[in-house]
């Protein structure tokens, strides 16, 4: 038997990340439902971008004493305080922040009701929240985000381990760990934990870590990354077992029988978008592959929902889905002037060691699309500041149109990567060419920035302009 709905909303919003932060002053007219079984802040709050980073910063400090002696600075890392590290993170910004935005919209906005269950589709429209009552809407934003992916073999080992979701509040450093992953979520995670002291294996299916990015950074990371971690590539795994007096440990078996083996396991191979699991058949909305499927708007195949974000988005990046919930907010305000999403030029970073930013193509994604193109590497060590820091890896890496002189890609791996390729990105998001890029503005001498200007120098064009 259907339960009849108990309360109809103007607009009702699945998932608490960017979708809360759809609920802005012009929707204090509107009744508002709110589903949201985690705490407050999705993903990026409370297991991803700020804890992560948080982590990071750590890190990176306890790196940067390890290094002191390239320096002449005599320094030792006398050792980490993992406990103090967790509650600065989660007992002093993370979790009184979720909750602070749980009770503003449960106590402080009248127009808005939270339900704390699962919330799925039992009809167009219509919700169950999974506390016992079903709501409907004349609009629904799906906003509900993604979860860790588990491979078969692991889940059907039976060995215990950790995700991105949880790994972050384990109760102490064990002393060795692998993380079978090769993405972003891997290449952080093993900065944070090697840098604190635990020995940490990599392993992965490609030949690289961070496959994803230009070929030739890449390369370079890997090879920095086989100086400070066991990195095991190419191989697939064959066998895991538990090991240890109970059990938390695991040994590895890869299809050329070689093994590895750790005191803990950290799953980092990707995450799922939660479509899947909002019963979205029963709404008639459509999937596209494991995304739900949007238009260039936001709108989903059933009228009247939205979807935004990782969901239903190809970047699960939390600026794209800031960007999203932004444009979003417009259409529902205003459904006869639609904007669409603006997807060209995304950046990503990854902050491992070296520190990683790249936006638009890669060389061969430019070349397979048939441009004319000019490339320049250009080595952190070759301008002032990269002497200062004694850098061997870093480097500036730009993918120009010869015909064109506009940049096509930036890929930036060293010290302030994300910071540095902002420059890139916005003389690519507003049409300037390279040219215009290195001469039409001061670079100051001997900044960091430095290696970003002599990049675009190194282009060659037919008439360089320079």
């Amino acid at each position: 038997m259907t339960q009849t709905p108990s309360r109809h909303f103007d607009l009702i919003v699945i998932g608490t990340g960017s979708g809360n932060s759809l609920i802005d002053e012009s929707f204090a007219d509107k009744s508002v439902a709110i589903c949201e079984k985690g705490s407050f802040g999705g993903t990026c709050l409370n297991v991803g971008c700020i804890p992560t980073k948080m982590f990071v910063y750590a890190a990176d400090t306890a790196t940067s004493v390890a290094h002191a002696g390239t320096y002449g600075v005599d320094a030792t890392l006398d050792g980490v305080r993992w406990q103090d590290m967790v509650s600065r993170v989660f007992d002093r910004r993370i979790d009184p922040i979720a909750s602070s935005g749980e009770d503003y919209r449960r106590n402080r906005c009248e127009n808005v009701t939270v339900y704390d269950g699962h919330a799925t589709f039992v009809g167009p429209r219509t919700i169950d929240t999974g506390t016992g009552e079903i709501i409907t809407a004349d609009e629904v934003v799906i906003a509900a985000g993604a979860r860790p992916s588990i491979p078969e073999i692991v889940t059907e080992s039976g060995v215990a381990y950790h995700t991105s979701d949880d790994v972050m509040r384990i109760p102490e450093l064990p002393r060795s760990m692998v993380i079978q992953g090769s993405g972003f979520i891997a290449c952080e995670f093993a900065h944070v934990f090697s840098s604190l002291g635990v020995e940490v294996t990599v392993i992965g299916r490609s030949d690289v870590l961070l496959k994803h990015l230009d070929r030739e950074l890449a390369e370079r990371f890997t090879e920095s990354a086989r100086g400070h971690w066991d990195v095991r590539l190419g191989q697939h795994i064959t066998a895991m077992t538990a090991t240890g007096e109970d059990n938390r440990g695991v040994e590895i078996t890869f299809e050329d029988g070689s093994t590895c083996a750790a005191d803990s396991l950290l799953v980092a191979t990707g995450r799922t978008p939660n479509g899947d699991l909002l019963g979205l058949d029963s709404a008639g909305v459509a999937m596209d592959g494991d995304r739900v499927q949007v238009d260039e708007f936001g709108r989903t195949s059933a009228e009247g929902v939205w979807a935004l974000g990782d969901v239903s988005s190809p970047f699960q990046l939390k600026h794209v889905a800031n960007h999203e919930q932004r444009v979003l907010g417009h259409n529902l305000r205003h459904p006869d002037d639609l904007q669409p999403f603006h997807h060209a030029n995304v950046p990503y970073a990854v902050f491992t060691w070296p520190q990683i930013a790249s936006v638009g193509m890669t060389e061969n994604e430019a070349r397979a699309a048939g441009h004319d193109i000019t490339v320049k590497t250009q080595d952190y060590g070759d301008v002032a500041y990269g002497w200062a820091m004694e850098d061997s890896v870093g480097c500036c890496k730009l993918v120009a149109d010869r015909s064109t002189g506009h940049l096509l890609g930036a890929h930036i791996m060293g010290a302030h990567a994300p910071s540095l390729i902002q420059i890139l990105i916005q003389g690519m998001e507003f049409g300037l060419t390279v040219p215009d890029m290195a001469r039409r503005q001061y670079w100051i001498h001997p900044a960091m920035a430095e290696v970003v200007e002599n990049a675009l120098l190194g282009l060659d064009f037919p008439d360089r302009g320079f």
